[in-house]
C-alpha cells in the first residue's frame, strides 16, 4: 500500500473540526451514573495454567446494564505488595481468548486485566466469551452500525461502558495500587483505551496503538476498508440517515474524548494503514490533552507500515514508557516461588 492520506508535515499539525454534540458531557456523565447505580461485583476465580511465575483469574463483572463481562485477572506470583494495573482492550473482532496468551504486562510486574468485548471475538484468535444482550435495528453486519440512528442504543455506548467499568473492577481488587491503573490497546482497542482516558479523570496513563474509533467521518469517507465500509455500505442504503448517522457516531469519536483526557498518553500510527487513517489518529493525538499545559504525549510513527503498526516493537516500547512512568513491581522472588 503506498502512502495515501496527507504528508506526515500536515499530519503533524493536523487539528480539524470534529463535530461534538452539546450534549456529549452530559450524556456521558448520566451512562456512567447510572451504570455505577449497580455494583461492580468482581468475581476472580482462580485458572490453573501450568504457569508457576503468574497467576491468573477468570474475572466477571458488571458493566453496561449491569450485565456480565468476561476477561482474564494475571498477575506476577507471590507478589504482597500494592501492584500499578493494566487495563487490555482488544482489537475489532477478537476476544479474550485463553489465559496464557498475553503474558507481557503481568511479566513487567503489572496486574493485567484484558476485557472481553461484548458479543465479539469470533472473527480471530481464540474467541470471547461475553454475549451483547442488547437487540439492535437494522444494521450492516458488524459491531458499528449497531443502533447508528440513536446514540442511547449505539453499541459503543455499552462497551464504553464497560471499559471504564473495568477499571473500576481492578481498582477494587486487593493487592492493586488503584492511583495506578493505566489503559492500553490496539487499533478498536486503542479507540477504546481513549475513550476511558476521557470519561475517567484520574487514569493513570494511556497507550493507544493505531486507533480506531477516530475523526470517524473522516475514516469513513477516505478508506473502504472495513470496519469504516460498514458505515458507508449502511448509508448507501439508508440514503436519507447520513447525518443523523454521523450524529450518533459524534457521540463516541474518540477525537471528542481525546479532548478531555489528560493523562499522560503514548499513541502510534502507520502511515499505509488503511484501516485507521493516519489523519484520523493525528487528528486524536493532536487534539489530546491541554497543550498549553504541557501535556506529557507523544506519537511513535511507522512510515512504511500498515495497520500491523509496530507489532512487538511498539509493545517494547510501550513496557519501556510505563515503567518510567508508573514503576512496576519488583520481579518474583525464589524465594516466593519456593512457599507456592
Amino acid at each position: 500500500m503506498p502512502l495515501y492520506d496527507l504528508p506526515l508535515a500536515e499530519l503533524e499539525t493536523y487539528r480539524p473540526e470534529v463535530p461534538e454534540p452539546e450534549d456529549f458531557d452530559g450524556f456521558w456523565a448520566r451512562t456512567l451514573a447510572e451504570a455505577r447505580t449497580v455494583e461492580v461485583d468482581v468475581r476472580l476465580a482462580r485458572v490453573d495454567t501450568g504457569l508457576r511465575l503468574v497467576e491468573t483469574s477468570d474475572v466477571t463483572f458488571a458493566g453496561f446494564g449491569g450485565h456480565p463481562v468476561r476477561g482474564w485477572l494475571t498477575r506476577p506470583a507471590g507478589q504482597e505488595e500494592p501492584l500499578p494495573a493494566v487495563v487490555e482492550f482488544l482489537g475489532y473482532g477478537g476476544g479474550r481468548g485463553l489465559p496464557h496468551e498475553r503474558l507481557a504486562w503481568a511479566a513487567a510486574g503489572y496486574v493485567h486485566l484484558v476485557m472481553d468485548t461484548r458479543g465479539q471475538g469470533s472473527a480471530w484468535g481464540a474467541g470471547g466469551d461475553t454475549p451483547d444482550p442488547v437487540g439492535s435495528g437494522p444494521a450492516y453486519p458488524g459491531f458499528l452500525t449497531r443502533g447508528l440512528l440513536d446514540p442511547h442504543e449505539h453499541y459503543y455506548r455499552r462497551v464504553f461502558t464497560d471499559a471504564v467499568r473495568a477499571v473500576d473492577a481492578v481498582r477494587s481488587v486487593a493487592g492493586v495500587d488503584p492511583a495506578r491503573v493505566a489503559v492500553v490497546g490496539g487499533s478498536q482497542g486503542g479507540g477504546i483505551a481513549l475513550a476511558v482516558a476521557g470519561l475517567v479523570p484520574d487514569v493513570a496513563a494511556v497507550m493507544a496503538d493505531v486507533p480506531f474509533l477516530c475523526h470517524v467521518r473522516r475514516a469513513v469517507e477516505i478508506t473502504d476498508a472495513r470496519p469504516y465500509s460498514e458505515v458507508s455500505a449502511y448509508l448507501a442504503v439508508h440514503r436519507g440517515e447520513v447525518e443523523r448517522a454521523f450524529r450518533t457516531l459524534s457521540y463516541v469519536d474518540a477525537v471528542n474524548f481525546s479532548r478531555r483526557a489528560v493523562a499522560p498518553a503514548l499513541f502510534s500510527v502507520a502511515l499505509m494503514d488503511v484501516t485507521c487513517p493516519p489523519s484520523t489518529v493525528f487528528a486524536a493525538y493532536n487534539l489530546y490533552g491541554r497543550p498549553a499545559d504541557g501535556t506529557d504525549k507523544e506519537i511513535v510513527v511507522y512510515p512504511f507500515n500498515g495497520h500491523e503498526g509496530g507489532a512487538a516493537e511498539q509493545l517494547g516500547r510501550q513496557i519501556r514508557w510505563l515503567g518510567a512512568r508508573l514503576g512496576s513491581a519488583v520481579g518474583t522472588t525464589d524465594a516466593a516461588l519456593r512457599s507456592r
